[in-house]
């Protein structure tokens, strides 16, 4: 468990740091900077969830905390069962990022985001390092459901060994 949760802290940490050096250092004042000519540094304000959905609904911060830190804690539950390391990472990088946007949505009441991918014209909507662990562990997850079928409990009891 405290490996997971060092996983989880050094999530926060990264996005935390990240946030702080685009927000006071690379977008003060907001630009768009192209790095390649499909990614751009860009400063976008979410008050919504993932992809900004629900953002401009006036739906209050407080609830997405909330439940962000709910999925934590269920997380966190399911880690004491967890036997898999893989399963463990996931769980850590998950929690790490939920925890990452809850406090950007404490403090500020919406989360930056500033990674910007695009083709031609069409950008997919800008994301932080939250949002990568978040999906990183989401994909984790699956990758490893899929190519262990029948484990959906991921905890094993002395008699099943």
């Amino acid at each position: 468990m405290r490996a997971t949760l060092a996983v989880a802290a050094t999530w926060y940490i990264i996005d935390q740091a990240s946030k702080w050096w685009i927000l006071n250092h690379l977008m003060n004042p907001p630009a768009t900077i192209s790095l390649t000519p499909f990614f751009n540094i860009v400063l976008g304000w979410n008050t919504g969830v993932s992809f900004g959905l629900f953002g401009g609904l006036g739906v209050p911060a407080w609830i997405f905390v909330a439940f962000a830190i709910a999925m934590s804690a269920a997380l966190l539950v399911w880690l004491g069962r967890a036997n898999v390391p893989f399963v463990r990472v996931a769980i850590g990088l998950i929690v790490g990022g939920a925890l990452g946007n809850a406090t950007d949505r404490l403090r500020r009441g919406a989360v930056p985001d500033f990674l910007d991918f695009h083709l031609g014209n069409w950008h997919w909507p800008a994301f932080n390092m939250a949002d990568v662990g978040v999906v990183c562990g989401t994909s984790l997850l699956m990758l490893h459901f899929v190519t262990q079928p029948g484990s959906a409990n991921t905890a094993s009891t002395q008699e099943e060994r």
